[in-house]
């Protein structure tokens, strides 16, 4: 079974550059594992500042691999201090059958 996430937060005022480069690069990077399916990237178009990550992997392993990839401690870090919150948000989505 896939493992399909959203990750939210909200870039600092004046930090939306910053952001957006950091979160495509990054973004890059991850859709070349080879467990992910989906690393699609969003703003809210009534808030741009809200960032929207729909992710999804093959399944809980290739999930657990994207954890452990080199780059993504060295983002979350970067990330930290451009956005409001303390780290991304993360909710767990389960198809409806």
């Amino acid at each position: 079974m896939n493992t399909t996430l959203l990750a939210e937060f909200t870039a600092r005022e004046g930090r939306e550059d910053e952001v957006a480069r950091l979160i495509l690069d990054y973004a890059e990077k991850v859709r070349e594992e080879d467990g992910n399916l989906a690393f699609d990237v969003y703003t809210k178009a009534s808030h741009p500042r809200a960032y929207r990550i729909f992710e999804v992997y093959r399944d809980e392993d290739a999930f657990q691999a994207h954890l452990k990839a080199p780059y993504g401690g060295p983002f979350n870090a970067a990330l930290a201090p451009l956005i409001e919150e303390d780290a991304s948000v993360l909710t767990f989505l389960d198809p409806v059958s």
